[in-house]
């Protein structure tokens, strides 16, 4: 009897498998935002898939732990960063984040697009990134917040900005809402197709005084 994880693995291996290159290998752009303005220090990519923003962090002197739950796609990005002498700053992790969580505390968690369509224990994966920050670290939360017409998930609903903060439970006097709101951007479809879609881009800085413990 297949379970929920023999699920979601095969469901994530048969998305990568449809293709030698699922995404663009470029950074994502919130990524560049949010990180060039922070001291370089230990991050932590929640569902790297082929390592672009992984690579993009070690190469401007991050350490990454970088997770996801395809091993292909992560092998995928061991070669990419191996042929960019980058592995020696990342650390890949094959992991259902569901089921775990890598060790550590961190400078800067990211979750960009961490949506799934099977079986992905969001709210508590998102809990747990915010409690593995150090005092001062950001979480970076960019969501789908509109799916273009390609998308075969556009009739899925999509959670706000609210909806995705309330269920983790954290306080204004441990937590500063540096930036919350909808970004729009360019997106290109499989066959060339563009359209505009937006994105809700949510950063939160852990307080870094003692009086917030």
């Amino acid at each position: 009897m297949e379970t929920e994880a023999d699920e979601v693995h095969q469901f994530w291996e048969q998305h990568y498998g449809r293709a030698d290159r699922i995404w663009s290998g470029r950074v994502n752009a919130r990524l560049i935002e949010v990180a060039s303005e922070l001291k370089p220090g230990r991050a932590l990519d929640l569902g790297c898939g082929e390592g672009a923003d992984a690579m993009w962090l070690a190469e401007h002197g991050w350490q990454v732990v970088a997770v996801d739950v395809s091993a292909t796609a992560l092998q995928r990005a061991t070669t990419d960063a191996r042929q960019r002498n980058l592995l020696d700053r990342i650390d890949f992790q094959h992991r259902d984040l569901s089921d775990s969580f890598p060790d550590g505390i961190f400078d800067l968690v990211s979750a960009h697009y961490l949506h799934s369509p099977v079986r992905l224990e969001r709210e508590a994966v998102l809990r747990r990134a915010a409690e593995r920050l150090t005092r001062g670290g950001v979480l970076l939360i960019v969501d789908h917040a509109s799916a273009p017409p390609w998308s075969q998930h556009k009739h899925h609903d999509l959670p706000g900005i609210e909806e995705v903060l309330a269920p983790l439970s954290l306080g204004s006097d441990q937590w500063h809402r540096e930036r919350a709101e909808p970004v729009e951007r360019k997106a290109v479809g499989p066959d060339g197709q563009v359209a505009t879609v937006t994105d809700n881009v949510i950063v939160l800085r852990r307080a870094d005084s003692q009086a917030a413990s």
